[in-house]
């Protein structure tokens, strides 16, 4: 819905309480976070009370330090990104780090304990709002190990349950009936289900028969997302934070993002990196071991020509190599970057990871770009793709 041409903005009459809507997928990986990022922007614009949409993940796993406080990694994306107000303490208020599990099943922690923070950061949300979205943690079933799963979660805050699957049909269908039954054991309505990641030319197909599996249940659509493939590109902030090291040169291109498809391990002699070079798309990333010297100068060359040329070449380059023996750049190889990089950091991005060639290639092709509040193109991106494709109306009914 367009809330442009829309007969009336929600909700039409003041509830005591607001509408919650808890986000769970049906297994990792399948965008959660964004189709978050969808639902609240379109909340947001359809709502009197812009102010009265709030956000929370009762749960969290990975999370950073703001203000001398743990919170997890999405709040913070959700809350900076569309200046929530919302308070981070009442955002994020459980997180599992790494040794939680074991302490829980040692007793160190409370059961009750978990149960008050989320009940008393819920209570927080809900003053002053009309609707909260909460994000899940995984599929329904993640947090069993300390008794505090996605399905328990949306029961003690009375939420609804919205189901996040990856395109396709039997599989889809399979996931969503496996999160259905434990929704189900814990009493939780599930108002509807997202189809994310689907093929363009599969979208009405995938439409219409999802839409037809789901009369089963009682369950409404709300939305079918085809796969924007801008969102599965990396950027070189994201290399950065994958293996905690920083751009030898060409800072300020931190923010460009490759396709996986144009990662390329440069093992060869040089006449075959020349070769791909002249053949290279537009934005190639090339991997190579820090002791080739010869196809960093190599790449380094072929960008000062390109610049003169007038042609944005956009490539960048990864030596990698154990920081034993010749598993580092040697001190011509960077100081040849360096002089190449220029003043500003406004030269081709090169990065060192003192790992095998083998290891960082392996790391990156299964690496997932994840949303991140440094990187607000894809931010918006990822809010302004899924907003088109939810169904507001349905969701809201």
């Amino acid at each position: 819905l367009d809330p442009a041409v829309s007969p009336f903005l929600w909700p039409p009459i003041q509830s005591s309480m607001p509408r919650t809507f808890f986000i769970a997928a049906t297994r990792q990986h399948v965008g959660k976070t964004s189709v978050s990022m969808g639902f609240v922007q379109g909340l947001k614009r359809r709502f009197r009370r812009p102010e009265s949409v709030a956000f929370g993940k009762p749960v969290g796993q990975q999370h950073l330090q703001i203000d001398g406080m743990k919170v997890d990694k999405d709040v913070q994306v959700l809350k900076e990104h569309f200046g929530l107000t919302c308070k981070y303490q009442d955002m994020s208020p459980v997180l599992v780090p790494r040794g939680y599990t074991r302490d829980f099943i040692d007793g160190k922690r409370s059961e009750k304990d978990q149960e008050d923070a989320i009940l008393r950061s819920f209570e927080a949300l809900s003053r002053d709002s009309d609707v909260v979205v909460m994000e899940g943690t995984g599929h329904t079933g993640v947090g069993s190990i300390v008794n505090m799963n996605n399905a328990k979660v949306a029961s003690m805050l009375g939420a609804e349950m919205i189901l996040i699957a990856n395109g396709g049909l039997g599989s889809a269908f399979d996931e969503l009936e496996l999160n259905r039954c434990m929704c189900k054991e814990y009493g939780v309505k599930i108002s509807g289900v997202v189809i994310n990641k689907v093929l363009p030319d599969r979208v009405e197909m995938i439409r219409h028969y999802v839409s037809k599996l789901l009369e089963r249940w009682d369950v409404p659509l709300l939305g079918v997302v085809p796969d924007e493939s801008f969102l599965g590109k990396p950027s070189l902030l994201d290399f950065e934070r994958l293996f905690d090291v920083s751009l030898l040169s060409g800072q300020k291109h931190r923010l460009r993002h490759y396709n996986p498809s144009d990662i390329h391990l440069a093992a060869h002699g040089l006449n075959r990196f020349i070769e791909m070079l002249s053949k290279a798309p537009t934005r190639p990333l090339y991997v190579t071991h820090a002791s080739r010297a010869d196809i960093t100068l190599c790449f380094l060359n072929h960008v000062e020509r390109a610049r003169r040329a007038g042609v944005d070449f956009g490539g960048a380059l990864i030596l990698c190599g154990r920081p034993e023996g010749e598993g580092i750049p040697n001190r011509y190889t960077l100081d040849t970057i360096a002089q190449a990089s220029g003043e500003g950091d406004d030269g081709s991005p090169v990065l060192y990871i003192p790992k095998r060639s083998w290891e960082v290639i392996s790391q990156l092709n299964a690496y997932v770009p994840k949303l991140n509040i440094d990187d607000e193109v894809r931010c918006q991106v990822a809010a302004d793709h899924y907003e088109k494709y939810l169904d507001f109306d349905v969701m809201l009914r």
